[in-house]
């Protein structure tokens, strides 16, 4: 694969990993907002699960979050590395 090309897939998986970290502070966000409603509903049902899932949820965002940042300055370290500009056709 040419350097450029490369970069371009690189620049490709860093947006989709954002993304996915966007995702997932969302399903965060609803999880909390159900937890927040339950107060008043007192459903033991959703009480008993929501918990272990927001946890689930959250250690996954810690995850994301980092491969996230280590993969993003490694995409930029190849790019310096390898002086590649940022008006190429392509795009990424």
């Amino acid at each position: 694969m040419e350097k450029r090309e490369r970069y371009v897939v690189m620049s490709k998986i860093v947006r989709e990993l954002e993304d996915l970290r966007n995702s997932q502070i969302a399903v965060t966000k609803k999880i909390g907002q159900i937890e927040a409603e339950n107060i008043n509903l007192s459903s033991q049902t959703l009480s008993s699960s929501l918990g272990e899932i927001f946890e689930n949820v959250d250690a996954n965002l810690k995850r994301v979050e980092e491969l996230y940042q280590k993969f993003a300055e490694e995409t930029e370290n190849y790019k310096s590395a390898n002086s590649i500009s940022e008006d190429y056709p392509d795009g990424p």
